[in-house]
């Protein structure tokens, strides 16, 4: 209990519960959408998300100046593969949250002249451009773990006895495939934290994707990723130890 009423006492804490429950909506919403026996219920959910979204909204509003602070921090890291790939990342989420914020002014009449699509359009190339950051140190970090298994003396030998037991044909059909997928699970194995953070930068991917006609998806797939990293992001904001760092 001390758990939960610590996690919903941080704004970040309900803004992930606020996005778990919007996309929850938008996939239910989905999936009803052919049933005319549940037309209020629809019309219910439908009003649910977009409360939900402008709900979140708010709780952005600082966000511009909590990631600008985040690129500061990631500068003074020593890998310079970490530092770039962070630092794009912390500098383009600023922005999004930056035209965000003014989509936000703009639907509660603060703004009036402002290109709406535009500035939508801006933000979701500034999240995009946000999570081809993310997965750029995701992969790195990987191809990292990799690295330091693959020297590992005793991981060589069960490599070996691994690729002994493995069939002659794919051997043959898919050379070190089986060698290199062994690998990646071992190195992985260990780090679920490296796991859940690319899981979810991969799941939000669709959104941005989507919205800029990159990569059309339907609103059951985008729903279906949204809530799949909105609960890993509550996972990963709940248990600490299961974010990637730095």
């Amino acid at each position: 209990m001390d758990t939960i009423l610590k996690f919903t006492s941080h704004h970040q804490g309900k803004d992930r519960v606020f996005r778990a429950t919007q996309f929850a909506c938008a996939l239910s919403t989905y999936l009803l959408r052919t049933n005319t026996d549940r037309t209020k219920l629809l019309s219910t959910l439908k009003t649910l998300e977009a409360n939900l979204n402008a709900g979140r909204k708010v709780f952005r509003l600082g966000n511009t100046i909590n990631s600008i602070q985040a690129a500061k921090r990631s500068l003074q890291l020593s890998d310079r593969v970490l530092c770039l790939c962070l630092t794009a990342a912390h500098v383009n989420r600023a922005l999004y949250f930056f035209c965000d914020n003014v989509l936000w002014a703009k639907s509660v009449g603060l703004i009036r002249d402002t290109n709406k699509v535009s500035w939508s359009t801006g933000a979701s190339r500034c999240f995009l451009l946000t999570l081809i950051g993310s997965l750029a140190r995701d992969i790195y970090v990987v191809l990292q773990l990799m690295v330091q298994r693959a020297r590992d003396g005793h991981f060589r030998q069960k490599m070996i006895r691994h690729l002994n037991e493995s069939p002659q044909v794919a051997e043959v059909i898919v050379p070190h495939l089986d060698a290199f997928l062994f690998l990646l699970l071992e190195s992985l194995k260990s780090h679920p934290a490296v796991v859940l953070d690319t899981v979810k930068n991969f799941c939000d991917l669709f959104s941005p994707l989507d919205k800029l006609g990159i990569y059309p998806s339907n609103s059951g797939v985008v729903s279906l990723c949204g809530l799949v990293s909105s609960v890993i992001g509550i996972i990963t904001y709940v248990n600490p130890s299961l974010s990637i760092k730095p």
